[in-house]
């Protein structure tokens, strides 16, 4: 004769239709932002070897590439460029015809529904692989900021749908703000890379955005993996700027931290499924360690169960497919 339970946790859990009915998170296509790394190079389809089944994309391949995740219902891609010539300045990062805005252009043409969100950064455009203008070693805040605004316009005189700077520069989305709204750009959103840490989860992108540092690392202006109240003070400080959104990066690590700004924030919260999280789960599932489909999945919802609204993953294509499934 059975127990006589009166709470059996296990009854909503026998039967799979009536799990999807009582669950509480769910991964939505409309979830999903593609990051896409864009280069200079004509015809480029270049493997990044780090992140197996992604590529560096010519600029004249990813209007074509953007019709291939539209086609998948994903709504929207983030393009980080790889330009043709690097210097001290970064200077092709604020050109009018720079890898970014000839990509933003092409897609827009060619997927014209597809939102395009753009990184406002100068890593992979120095040729020192800093995130701004340097006195010796030493970040300069107040010049670069100067340039991030720069950068953002060319973004949006090119048609993109959203500015994402990146850099964590102090006072940059205000002074972006104030620029675009100075040009006209009213309506185009900040995204903010509010809460960035400097992680050990990056390398991979940084083959893949040829931004490596030549030099040091990104200590001075990214946040110190240890600490959590800053967060909340550094996203709080971009939401008075005018920031549309705001985003946790990297994402696993922090799920603590992604929660916490879900609490205190009313604002659309992103998190970034970053390249270091993505190889270690390709690494796994290419020598049968784990379950890929399933482990994404988890990592996904897990994202979502702790606050997220947007989750920019490499895992998009996958996951779009998979869902739909």
């Amino acid at each position: 004769m059975p127990y006589p339970f009166l709470h059996r946790p296990r009854r909503l859990r026998m039967n799979p239709r009536i799990r999807d009915m009582v669950r509480e998170n769910h991964v939505r296509l409309d979830d999903l932002v593609y990051p896409m790394f864009v280069t200079h190079r004509a015809g480029a389809r270049n493997p990044i070897e780090s992140m197996p089944g992604c590529f560096q994309l010519g600029v004249d391949q990813i209007a074509e590439e953007c019709r291939r995740v539209q086609d998948l219902g994903i709504p929207a891609v983030i393009l980080f460029g790889i330009p043709e010539a690097k210097d001290a300045t970064g200077s092709q990062a604020w050109q009018e015809h720079g890898v970014i805005p000839r990509a933003v252009e092409a897609i827009k043409k060619t997927c014209p529904g597809l939102v395009v969100i753009t990184d406002v950064c100068l890593c992979e455009y120095t040729s020192h692989g800093h995130c701004g203008l340097l006195d010796g070693e030493r970040i300069l805040n107040d010049e670069t900021v100067e340039i991030l605004v720069k950068e953002s316009l060319a973004h949006a005189r090119a048609g993109c749908d959203i500015v994402a700077p990146s850099d964590m520069m102090d006072g940059r989305v205000a002074a972006i703000r104030q620029g675009l709204d100075a040009a006209g750009f009213h309506y185009t959103p900040i995204l903010a890379y509010s809460v960035k840490y400097a992680s050990g989860y990056y390398g991979p992108f940084r083959d893949a955005a040829e931004s490596t540092p030549a030099f040091g690392d990104r200590r001075s202006h990214q946040m110190d993996p240890p600490n959590r109240r800053e967060a909340l003070r550094q996203a709080r400080l971009d939401q008075e700027a005018g920031a549309d959104l705001l985003m946790v990066k990297p994402g696993l690590p922090y799920l603590d931290i992604l929660r916490d700004l879900r609490e205190c924030f009313d604002l659309p919260l992103a998190v970034y499924n970053v390249s270091g999280e993505y190889a270690m789960v390709k690494a796994a599932a290419a020598r049968g360690w784990i379950d890929e489909k399933r482990v994404v999945m988890e990592n996904l919802a897990a994202f979502k169960r702790a606050g997220a609204d947007l989750i920019l993953t490499y895992h998009a294509l996958d996951a779009a497919r998979w869902i739909q499934e």
